[in-house]
């Protein structure tokens, strides 16, 4: 018995740790009409921040101009691995939301108003 249980323990160091994602980098949102620079922020350097960077296909308009260059995601708190709760700017709006890292190359945003009308939205990560 002590044979198998040194040699699983064994096996244990060898594989590699699964390491989690880092939500850092350039996403463009599902309707590929924007795209936000995402950034660990905060003291503690573990906040989510996220810029919008880029406005293109219509969503380049007079009303949406001013908000580039803006934060989007604003200091979330981690709250579990992968996931960030947190104050979301939309266009003018201020929204709770939640940030979910699904995988390495998607994000799920959910952003509600008086946590009553939730919208949810898929970014995926940009490599030009």
């Amino acid at each position: 018995m002590r044979r198998v249980a040194l040699a699983l323990l064994g096996t244990l160091l060898l594989v590699p740790m699964a390491q989690a994602a880092s939500p850092a980098g350039t996403w463009e949102i599902e309707m590929r009409d924007s795209r936000y620079k995402v950034e660990l922020c905060g003291d503690s350097g573990t906040a989510l921040c996220g810029t919008l960077i880029w406005l293109g296909n219509g969503a380049d308009s007079p009303e949406n101009l001013p908000y580039l260059n803006t934060l989007m995601i604003d200091h979330a708190a981690q709250t579990a691995p992968n996931e960030w709760r947190g104050t979301l700017h939309l266009y003018g709006q201020s929204a709770g939301g939640t940030i979910t890292q699904v995988s390495d190359n998607q994000i799920t945003l959910k952003g509600c108003l008086l946590g009553i009308f939730c919208k949810t939205y898929q970014l995926y990560r940009y490599n030009p």
